[in-house]
């Protein structure tokens, strides 16, 4: 091994022989104890009984023996130690531990002892853990001599700082802090020069510092670099943002800064070949710090960069995941002070789901209002951009003689078309004007003005569940007049109270554009405040009378909202007072759970064979944040791989936020409309993704699961079903075969010419008469050519199931037809 032949391998031929051999021998008892206990680790490994109990107490002597020793005894063992781990990194590996006490605290070495340390720090072969350990005590033996007397160790020193500069195992902030104080150490090499290896040579994101240092090195800018590379974050101090403000302005480094963030923020099939890895761990802290300096100096121009760097590195499941970068850009996001900070931030709301990230996103856009002195929820609001549109969502522009109009027609459709001068209309580009570039300014433009709609749907929808309320000037000029939000505003039904106190439910469109005390009609109570409107505030009749408002004028809610399923504590839930077992049991598609909780904002631990992948708690959280409920789930059988194919739901709890902690609360004491939204997404989770809803799940045969299956697939109607029979009977009157449809208190009966069929409200599965035999049918979806009052998968399924049964005797698909005919194949 190694440590026979110390003596001769350590040998260099200079000055410092003798220091070496010194220590080798007077650290003697210390190097037989190393290899006492190497060869207790061969054994171990050998599996030989004991080796392990007595490579333990050969730690424990080196521990022992070290900590009795006088700092002149320690200086030669230390030597010694770190000779032996130069040549063999198992040592450090293994006896590091005991060694690092006393290597942290001798002091006393002389020049050349200091000069033999330091070449020992930097000739360890591994960039681990000891070589951070070591290289602080190196530096910090270093510090104790005189300016004097570092001579000897000069030439390591400056080694030592290069090993630094490219180690990615400090902690953040700490390598470049530990290059920096090395810096001080050495002589100086000009104001102008960085250290080599201070700002990457083989990662394209820094190619444009790097061409700025060298094309117009200034001690300014050598400053900015050192400023930046001892970033620590993800959110860094006030000083230190002050003085990189400072710094930047001095170095005129700006549009550097800019363009490094720019060029990180590329696919990683777009880095040039011979760059090295996406960002390189040893560059994290230079890289963090750019990112931060661009979105104090750069505003504006910085955040659609600073938007695609995190969802690059913010996503988990990317190859690029990087989540302390994505930590420092979203943060960088959140203290820009122009809008399209916002507007970025609000971008990644919609992306974003791992679970810190989650957490930092918040805390940015908290302090972004903390800045203006108003809530986050007002921030974002207020913050909607309006992409340049007209009040009512339009905007035109003139090309080459054509008209192309951008115009938000409803709260999912934005449409271009193109006029041509002599009136004609068409959605699609004409040749005359296909490659302008006005055009593809206006494609673009509709890109953004889409995303932010889809956002906007989004958060509207999730301010049912906080009850907000506005002035009703703040909710014109926010909500109704707003070009973007405007179109969701005037398809929802808002509750408006008057100077009397009263609550009067309307649309938009029902009152007038401005109530002027003067002039506004005697029957129209002036609004004083806003809220958005929500079923569980109202009585039945008030509901069905809102539903029959919008299915007669064929209104298409941005959400469901008049339909809206509502949740009441049971009695069974007031027993159990602190849990809901509403819907525990159930047999999932758990990929399609657990995606399908992540898609409505939820955030859920993964189950599989790893370290909590046995039980699962999907969380999401509703009033602006102050509520919590969390749906218990495990995998229904533990005979899986990697990840089970199927879950067992359990049961629901409700928290409310203490501080930055949450304390579980009795569901009595749950705002009702909290508890409603809440458990209308846990039976949108178990109604998609149940196997009741797997229309081929019946040829399984004896499958563990089919008894389930058998009850749930035509079992009582739960809330999401009900809504969808009251949005049937509304439908139905108005299909062709409105004659042949009845519906029950589970099923839409469909009369046919050869069977008689009943199709689940919940399921959408299919019985027919008489003796109630399963059909399967796989595809039937399609448009129904009928207005629904909302979105509902499920409903159109029904919808196309009935047309297709009700005329039973036009299908040509044989496997359908042989289930009703029942004959064989």
């Amino acid at each position: 091994m190694p440590l026979d032949d110390l003596a001769a391998e350590c040998l260099r031929g200079d000055t410092l022989d003798g220091v070496r051999l010194d220590a080798l021998e007077r650290g003697a008892w210390l190097l037989d104890l190393l290899r006492r206990g190497m060869v207790d680790l061969r054994r171990y490994r050998d599996g030989e009984r004991g080796s392990w109990e007595a490579q333990e107490r050969t730690r424990a002597e080196i521990s022992g023996r070290l900590a009795a020793l006088s700092a002149g005894e320690a200086r030669p063992a230390v030597l010694a130690f770190l000779l032996a781990a130069a040549r063999d990194a198992e040592v450090a590996w293994s006896f590091g531990v005991n060694v690092t006490p006393a290597l942290a605290a001798t002091g006393g070495f002389g020049p050349a002892e200091t000069a033999v340390l330091v070449r020992a720090v930097v000739e360890h072969e591994r960039s681990d853990h000891w070589f951070t350990v070591a290289a602080k005590s190196a530096v910090r033996v270093a510090e104790e001599l005189p300016a004097e007397e570092r001579a000897a160790a000069e030439e390591w020193l400056r080694a030592l700082q290069q090993r630094v500069l490219t180690s990615p195992d400090f902690a953040g902030g700490e390598r470049s802090a530990l290059a920096r104080r090395l810096e001080r150490l050495l002589p100086e090499r000009g104001p102008t020069l960085p250290p080599e290896g201070m700002v990457p040579g083989r990662q394209w994101w820094a190619a444009p510092l790097r061409d700025r240092l060298a094309e117009a090195p200034t001690a300014e800018l050598t400053a900015l670099v050192w400023h930046l590379a001892v970033f620590s974050g993800p959110r860094p101090s006030q000083k230190w943002r002050t003085e990189c403000v400072r710094l930047v302005e001095a170095a005129k480094a700006g549009e550097a800064l800019v363009a490094c963030v720019r060029e990180m923020a590329v696919e990683p099939e777009e880095v040039p070949r011979g760059h090295g890895d996406y960002v390189d761990p040893a560059y994290k802290d230079l890289a963090c710090g750019v990112v931060w300096a661009a979105a104090l100096t750069g505003g504006a121009r910085t955040a659609p960069h600073l938007e695609r760097l995190a969802g690059l590195v913010g996503m988990f499941n990317r190859m690029t995941w990087d989540g302390r970068l994505a930590g420092a850009t979203v943060n960088a996001l959140g203290a820009i002070e122009d809008p399209a900070g916002l507007d970025a931030l609000r971008a990644l709301d919609a992306r974003l789901r791992h679970k810190a990230l989650r957490k930092q996103l918040d805390a940015a856009i908290e302090t972004a209002a903390g800045r203006q002195g108003i809530t986050p929820r007002q921030l974002v609001e207020r913050a909607v951009p309006d992409h340049g549109l007209a009040p009512g969502g339009t905007l035109t522009r003139t090309v080459a003689g054509h008209t192309v109009t951008l115009a938000v027609e409803d709260a999912v459709t934005v449409r271009l078309t193109y006029t041509a001068p002599g009136g004609t209309a068409r959605r699609t580009a004409p040749p005359a004007v296909r490659d302008a570039p006005e055009v593809a300014e206006m494609k673009a433009l509709a890109k953004r003005v889409r995303a932010t709609l889809a956002a906007e749907r989004r958060r509207v929808e999730a301010l049912l569940s906080a009850d907000p309320e506005w002035s009703y000037d703040e909710w014109t000029r926010h909500y109704r007049d707003h070009p973007v939000v405007g179109v969701i505003t005037r398809d929802l039904i808002w509750d408006f109270q008057d100077g009397t106190g009263e609550w009067h439910a309307a649309l938009p469109a029902e009152l007038p554009a401005a109530l002027p005390a003067d002039t506004a009609p005697a029957d129209v109570p002036e609004p004083v405040r806003v809220r958005l409107w929500h079923p569980i505030r109202h009585t039945p009749d008030e509901i069905r009378a809102w539903r029959a408002t919008v299915a007669d004028r064929e209104i298409r809610q941005p959400f469901k909202q008049a339909f809206r399923e509502i949740y009441l504590l049971t009695p069974a839930e007031e027993e159990t007072a602190v849990y809901s077992n509403r819907f525990a049991a159930h047999i999932v598609h758990y990929n399609r759970f657990y995606a399908l909780t992540k898609e409505r904002g939820w955030q859920s631990n993964y189950l599989g064979r790893h370290e909590a992948g046995w039980f699962g708690q999907a969380r999401g959280t509703f009033g602006d944040g102050g509520w919590r409920a969390t749906f218990e789930h495990a995998p229904a059988t533990e005979d899986f791989d990697w990840a089970p194919e199927h879950a067992a739901t359990d049961r629901v709890v409700f928290e409310r936020r203490a501080g930055r902690r949450w304390a579980e609360v009795p569901l009595r004491e749950v705002p009702p409309v909290v508890f409603s939204e809440a458990m209308r997404d846990v039976d949108l989770f178990v109604g998609v993704t149940s196997i009741a809803a797997d229309p081929d799940w019946a040829d399984r045969g004896d499958d563990r699961h089919t008894g389930y299956w058998r009850t749930a697939t035509f079992g009582a109607l739960t809330a999401t079903a009900e809504t969808r029979r009251a949005a049937l009977e509304r439908v139905l009157p108005r299909l062709r075969i409105a004659d042949r449809c009845e519906l029950t208190d589970r099923f839409l009966k469909v009369r046919g010419d050869l069977r008689t069929y009943k199709i689940h409200l919940g399921s959408a599965n299919v019985l027919m008469e008489p003796d109630d035999s399963y059909l399967c049918i796989v595809q039937a979806r399609g448009a129904t050519k009928v207005h629904l009052p909302f979105e509902d998968d499920r409903l159109s399924l029904v919808l196309s199931k009935a047309l297709l049964l009700a005329a039973d005797t036009a299908i040509t698909d044989e496997t359908i037809l042989r289930q009703i005919r029942r004959t064989d194949p």
